[in-house]
């Protein structure tokens, strides 16, 4: 091959940089003027130059964010935008966070399991259940026991009272297609929130003030008893002269 006279570009290789989210220039980054001003209590303040909208921002303390770029002229306002782009993050994860899809966990059983394995299956059926899931049970019969569909019936209602807390009945048990019994259990939310503990505080006294003790009012003489005073303390009798 012949690469005479060819100039080959060299540089170095820069990979596309994945979108980080809605990114706007503000401050020494917005170029256009003029441009229509917002300011930080959200008034029109009409089409101004940009030295005036920056000097606008510089005296509230705040930023320059063009909000509008496309628009003509565009649209700039006076915020704070550190605060704008955490409020953004929040409102992401937030709407991420309900958007999330529940699955439909399944979760294999025997009728003749013991109580530590159903324990470890239960478990880990619960921590489906926290995390918003679905759980299906299957409870599986192989050849002579179809005859004994009484014993994962109780199986399958004994996990039911087991995760009750977080929990409720979708689909109860019943018998599928085949040699399976199944049963749905579905996250219960209001069971979820925990009640707040009630706290008996003792009444508030108010230690500024003195205790106040109420004195007994006082009580009138007793009348004095006439029959029992002593002769020189009774009157004198008039006798007839």
């Amino acid at each position: 091959m012949f690469l005479r006279g060819l100039t080959i570009a060299r540089g170095r290789f820069q990979p596309q940089q994945a979108d980080k989210g809605k990114r706007l220039r503000f401050n020494e980054q917005i170029r256009v003027t003029p441009l229509r001003l917002i300011d930080e209590n959200n008034e029109q303040i009409g089409v101004v130059e940009l030295e005036d909208a920056r000097r606008r921002a510089l005296d509230a303390g705040l930023d320059l964010v063009e909000v509008s770029p496309g628009s003509k002229p565009p649209v700039c306002r006076i915020m704070d935008y550190g605060k704008w782009k955490y409020q953004q993050k929040k409102k992401e994860q937030k709407t991420r966070r309900h958007s999330k899809q529940s699955e439909l966990k399944e979760v294999r059983l025997r009728p003749k399991i013991d109580d530590h394995d159903l324990k470890i299956k239960t478990d880990k059926a619960q921590e489906f259940l926290t995390e918003g899931n679905k759980v299906q049970f299957t409870m599986q019969f192989r050849g002579r026991e179809m005859a004994h569909k009484n014993l994962g019936l109780r199986t399958l209602q004994d996990i039911c009272t087991t995760l009750e807390a977080v929990s409720k009945v979708e689909i109860p048990p019943r018998m599928a297609a085949g040699r399976r019994m199944t049963m749905v259990l579905v996250p219960d939310y209001q069971r979820n929130k925990k009640p707040k503990p009630a706290t008996d505080k003792p009444p508030k006294t108010d230690s500024t003030k003195t205790p106040t003790t109420s004195t007994p009012a006082p009580q009138p003489p007793a009348p004095a008893d006439v029959s029992s005073a002593s002769p020189a303390e009774s009157p004198a009798s008039s006798t007839p002269a």
